[in-house]
């Protein structure tokens, strides 16, 4: 199966390839709920990069987005191994201030969802940790990001 051929909750996700490794694998023999929490970490991390906003871009503006609130859905589970690939999209918050971003996991042998999850997120001042509207650099890449959902 190819990204074009899955059924993504979605149109036109971010994608990040993902396999876990046998550090992955916890006691009941299947992908740690963690590591799971960590790949959508990774995969928003690289989707903001290309949309053209990473971390120094962050500091430099004294701005960040952060998780207000996270949900995963563990619906399936994943063994060492096993080709997947985590598509994430933005989504308009409740304020000028937040947004959403969401996270589907899919296993590439059948095309079942293995995850869900969605982050709330508020755009943070980082010198103080207080919620800020987003600025420009933030509104172009991200809200614009949003426009293809």
């Amino acid at each position: 199966m190819t990204a074009n051929t899955l059924a993504w909750d979605r149109p036109n996700p971010f994608t990040l390839a993902l396999a876990p490794q046998a550090e992955d694998i916890d006691g009941l023999q299947h992908t740690n709920n963690a590591v799971y929490a960590r790949w959508c970490e990774q995969a928003g991390w690289a989707h903001s990069q290309e949309l053209g906003l990473s971390i120094d871009d962050y500091r430099r503006l004294d701005r960040g987005m952060a998780i207000r609130r996270g949900e995963y859905d563990y619906l399936l589970p994943t063994a060492e191994g096993e080709a997947l690939l985590l598509g994430t999209w933005l989504q308009p918050g409740d304020s000028g201030a937040a947004m959403q971003r969401h996270f589907q996991l899919l296993r590439l042998s059948d095309g079942k969802t293995v995850l869900r999850a969605r982050w709330d997120l508020v755009c943070i001042k980082l010198s103080s940790g207080r919620p800020k509207r987003l600025p420009p650099e933030f509104s172009a890449a991200y809200l614009s990001a949003m426009a293809d959902q």
